[in-house]
């Protein structure tokens, strides 16, 4: 026993030896690599949590814009119900929205978000952290935006090595238009889209390598697939990575390309992600007879002819077979036309395709985002890296191999669509981080080189050889890093601006980053929820919608989903008709109380304050609502098309100027009367009393005849509030209760 004990002793002690004589050799510049990439990921995330400053004011968290309340509510439903409760046993049918009939949340929403914030809010309390839902969803978009920054680092180092998958994470990181949409708060699904676009790409290009044994290109095409499935899952831009592999592929196959590799990959991808695409209630299986997704099936078919061609020999059999592949083609393709099984693109689809199909589609064109981009707004978003966006599709061209060929593809498309529509800037951001970062790394390649091992170039001057040595490098390089800082940091940050500004609500839908928070909206909201009910329904311009459902807990007509264009068609008829009229469209709603939000700012002449309207409230949406309530088809019975129905805008004094049917419009009188009252309240001058004398009206003419004061959030401000708080602008929200009249 004790032989045993001394030999065990020998072996624990000669391992403790042989521990310390091990020596871990670490490249220097691996380490270089990974804290260069830690910075980058912290930089990301810090970046996106500066609205936090005026959340921590506020006393609570808060999402920026609309759409992301949906998001909210759909995964507070999951975290209530069950993961499948809102498809099994029976989907889920919102009533809060869209009243009287609703809206069938399962085929009206992609549920990838709210699954993925559901799963991971489920295992928070595991590790011990305590945090509300909403300060969850409000974090959330950061963490998936630094993610994002981790995938292109490694989909730029597998394209380009190491110096371009820092590069591409850099730039990504701080990208103005990524930066806006994985902010605090913009819990939407972009958060998730970009982030699988860059795994899907990833994925999919490790999978056709050729040198890749089978097995594991297998386990990368499965994985691919699965992302794609997600990507469908969570955003209805899958279309687009759908689209740019399919071109991909079948450019490879016109350059003669084609490999067992290429044909397995594509087949497990695309089979398996589309897969989990018709599962989704809101795709179901007519997904795969869209015309964006139909050329998935063509490419399937092109690649099964050339796996069939490479084992034949025979020109006449392989005539045969394309005789067979063309007919089988066109039949299949007549069959499916003639059946109706084939399905157009949706109009927002057509509209990025074709941008000038937005000029008759009002709804569409009324959103911001959705307006064609100007050059100069590109040129704000990319800055000066768009001289390296360009340099990089010459030294892509010069070695045009697989993966170079995606990037060029994904690059141009994606700098179409950005031109298309301002909100596809997002989809270009990945993108141009990747060429730029490839141009960059191309540029500086000679002077590295030079830097590390000087080479001997000589230049004739004067008769005379002269050496030009290190300086020459270490100019090249400072001179791109100081054109890379303009872009970033002087003469101010542009990353700093798009970031450091509170999430929409908190800043009380005005564009401006203020010392504190903008109380009137949440003022607004939480009025409507201590003292109306959940029942009550209450009619407003459809940006307010979420809002008022999430937030405040009432009922609302419309929100941003704008699943019903019909509704919206009316409630423009209700703001822009007289107040009899709008009161016969309200009833028909049961609607108890009508809201409009105006902005006006502040003047001084002769020493005294005068207001006029900002544009930023339903003063500047009015005509939208003219717009599409004019594209009705009861317009013609309504007596307008568009504004000019209303006034005319007058050039000497560059504002519009209401006719009197447009100052008897319900919105007209709204907006006026809420205006009106703060005026008279602060002593202050309001230029609207000229115009009604000049049209005959006197201050009980305009005054609202059927809508009383509900609640009036802003009405307290005084000038100096104003002048001091938000730089002169007044924002006011309010809420009229409907009284109709006794029969």
């Amino acid at each position: 026993m004790r032989g045993r004990d001394f030999l065990s002793k020998e072996r624990f002690i000669s391992g403790l030896k042989s521990l310390g004589r091990l020596r871990v050799k670490t490249s220097h510049s691996s380490v270089i690599t990974m804290s260069a990439l830690v910075l980058i990921l912290f930089i990301a995330f810090t970046v996106r949590l500066l609205p936090i400053r005026w959340e921590i004011q506020t006393g609570s968290m808060h999402l920026s814009e609309f759409d992301p309340y949906f998001q909210y509510r759909f995964t507070e439903y999951i975290l209530k119900n069950g993961f499948i409760s809102w498809v099994w046993p029976e989907q889920w049918w919102d009533t809060q929205r869209w009243y009287p009939h609703g809206m069938n949340v399962a085929t009206a929403g992609f549920p990838g978000l709210p699954l993925t914030a559901a799963f991971f809010y489920s295992i928070v309390p595991a590790l011990g952290i305590n945090i509300g839902l909403m300060d969850f969803c409000a974090i959330f978009p950061p963490i998936m935006g630094m993610l994002a920054c981790l995938v292109i680092y490694f989909l730029g180092k597998n394209i380009g090595g190491k110096p371009v998958g820092l590069f591409a994470a850099l730039l990504l990181a701080l990208n103005p238009s990524h930066i806006q949409r994985t902010s605090l708060g913009f819990f939407d699904d972009e958060t998730i889209g970009i982030f699988s676009l860059l795994l899907f790409i990833f994925l999919f290009l490790r999978a056709i390598e050729e040198d890749r044994p089978a097995n594991s290109t297998v386990k990368y095409a499965v994985a691919s697939g699965l992302t794609l499935g997600y990507f469908c899952s969570g955003w209805g831009a899958a279309y687009y990575p759908i689209a740019i592999t399919t071109l991909f592929v079948f450019s490879l196959i016109l350059l003669k390309r084609y490999s067992q590799h290429l044909f397995l990959s594509y087949s497990l991808t695309f089979g398996l992600g589309l897969f989990i695409a018709i599962n989704v209630p809101k795709l179901s299986s007519t997904y795969l007879t869209g015309m964006a997704v139909l050329p998935v099936a063509g490419v399937f078919a092109i690649l099964c002819l050339c796996e069939i061609f490479r084992t034949i020999s025979s020109a006449k059999s392989k005539t045969i077979v394309v005789l067979v592949f063309l007919a089988l083609a066109i039949g299949g393709f007549a069959a499916l036309w003639q059946l109706g099984y084939m399905r157009g693109i949706g109009t927002k689809f057509v509209s990025v395709l074709n941008p000038f199909a937005r000029e008759g589609i009002p709804l569409v064109e009324s959103v911001a985002e959705h307006r064609i981009s100007a050059w100069g707004s590109i040129y704000y978003d990319l800055g000066i890296g768009i001289i390296f966006f360009a340099i990089s599709l010459f030294f892509i061209l010069g070695n045009l191999d697989n993966k170079n060929l995606f990037l060029l593809i994904f690059g141009l498309t994606s700098l179409y669509f950005a031109c298309s529509m301002v909100r596809l800037l997002l989809i270009m951001a990945p993108a141009f981080s990747l060429l730029a970062a490839a141009g960059v790394t191309g540029v500086l390649r000679p002077f590295n080189a030079l830097l590390r091992e000087p080479v001997k170039v000589t230049v004739k001057k004067k008769h005379v050889l002269e050496r030009v040595g290190k300086e020459f490098s270490g100019a090249a390089v400072l001179m791109v890093f100081l054109i890379l800082m303009t872009n970033f940091a002087f003469p101010m940050p542009k990353v700093y601006r798009q970031a450091y500004a509170p999430v929409t609500v908190t800043a009380g839908s005005l564009p401006i980053a203020p010392n504190e928070p903008v109380q009137e909206w949440l003022n607004m909201l939480g009025w409507t929820r201590n003292n109306l009910k959940a029942t009550t329904v209450v009619c407003s311009w459809w940006d307010y919608g979420y809002w008022l459902t999430i937030l405040g807990n009432v009922t609302s007509l419309a929100d941003n989903g704008t699943v019903n264009s019909t509704q919206i068609q009316n409630i423009g008829f209700i703001f822009m008709a007289n107040e009899i009229q709008a009161l016969e469209m309200l009833e028909r709603y049961d609607a108890q109380y009508i809201l409009v939000f105006t902005t006006f700012g502040l003047g001084q002449s002769g020493g005294q304050y005068y207001a006029s309207w900002q544009g930023y409230g339903d003063e500047g949406k009015w005509m939208w609502m003219a717009r599409i309530s004019g594209k009705s088809p009861h317009a013609s019975e309504w007596g307008w098309t568009d504004e000019e129905a209303f006034g005319e805008f007058n050039t000497t004094i560059n504002s519009w100027q209401w006719n009197e049917r447009g100052m008897n419009s319900t919105i007209y009188k709204l907006m006026g009367w809420g205006k009106h009252q703060w005026c008279v309240k602060n002593g202050v001058i309001d230029p609207e009393e000229d115009e009604w004398r000049k049209n005959g009206l006197s201050t009980e003419d305009v005054k609202p005849k059927y809508f009383e004061e509900a609640y009036f959030a802003g009405l307290e401000l005084t000038p100096s509030d104003v002048g001091s708080k938000y730089g002169g602008l007044v924002p006011l929200v309010c809420l009229y209760k409907i009284n109709y009249p006794s029969d």
